[in-house]
């Protein structure tokens, strides 16, 4: 007597309501884009170079500057002068009826303006208005 040959089953059943399944990304090119073209080519950035032009944000603090005066190259001296923003917050204050308080803004110099000057000439270089 001869025995039946064993066969392995031929897979699972392909599945009801589903495509058969392909490889993914589709064989093939990419596909292109509307509107867009090929990628850009590597761009290269070089800094340009600095140029002072010769204007200083003057603030509070001393700032180091060319003197236009004596051409030296100094850091200035700053002192505060009652300008508009002192005389404006004392007015505000007299307003509200705060009169003892009134002389605080000329006591100040956070209110005041600051002026600039050359410490070798002594030339007023620049001025920091607060109005």
């Amino acid at each position: 007597m001869s025995q039946p040959s064993y066969q392995p089953p031929a897979g699972p059943p392909p599945q009801q309501g589903y495509p058969p399944q392909q490889g993914y990304p589709p064989p093939g090119p990419p596909p292109q884009q509307m509107g867009y073209g090929p990628p850009p080519a590597q761009t290269v950035v070089v800094a340009q170079p600095v140029v002072a032009c010769g204007v200083q944000v003057m603030r509070e603090c001393p700032v180091r500057v060319t003197c236009a005066s004596c051409r030296a190259d100094v850091v200035t001296g700053t002192t505060f002068e009652v300008g508009m923003m002192t005389w404006l917050i004392a007015g505000i204050l007299c307003v509200l009826g705060c009169w003892p308080c009134c002389l605080i803004p000329f006591c100040v110099d956070g209110c005041k303006d600051v002026i600039h000057t050359c410490p070798n000439c002594k030339a007023q270089v620049g001025v920091y208005r607060r109005m």
